[in-house]
Parts: structure tokens; sequence; C-alpha cells
């Protein structure tokens, strides 16, 4: 499944709180946006949140941007 996420760094807590209009996740990360640490907080909170390993989840673009769009399971499942 591809999913766009827009991505809040450094807040208090790991968090989805909602949805755009167009259905992009908002998801609120505690890491901040350095050296990619926001980047695999994410990664992590979204296998975790969807019960999938820690593999299956990849940023498909948008490594740098608060807006990105994430693999979430196998490519057999897209």
């Amino acid at each position: 499944m591809l999913r766009r996420v827009k991505v809040i760094p450094r807040s208090a807590r790991n968090e989805i709180i909602g949805e755009m209009a167009d259905g992009t996740m908002k998801v609120k990360i505690a890491a901040p946006p350095e050296k990619g640490k926001a980047n695999h907080a994410l990664c992590n909170f979204l296998a975790e949140h969807y019960r999938v390993a820690r593999g299956e989840v990849t940023i498909v673009s948008g490594h740098s941007a608060a807006l990105k769009l994430v693999r979430i399971g196998n490519e057999a499942d897209s």
C-alpha cells in the first residue's frame, strides 16, 4: 500500500493526528529532521502502527520534505 504522509517533526510524541482533506495522513514524530532521524522514526512508528516488519516500510519519495510517499507492506501487496 502506498500512503501519503505529512510529517511534523520535533513533536512531544509520535502519534497520528488525522488526515488532510486529500487523504494525506498527518503524523507527529518526536525525532528532529536531522540526518534522517525523523524518517527513521517515522518508518518505525508506521511499522508498529500497521503491524508489519520494519523492513516493509520504506519512504518512496520526499526524503527531505515534510510531505512523503511511503510504501507499507511488501511489493506484492501494493
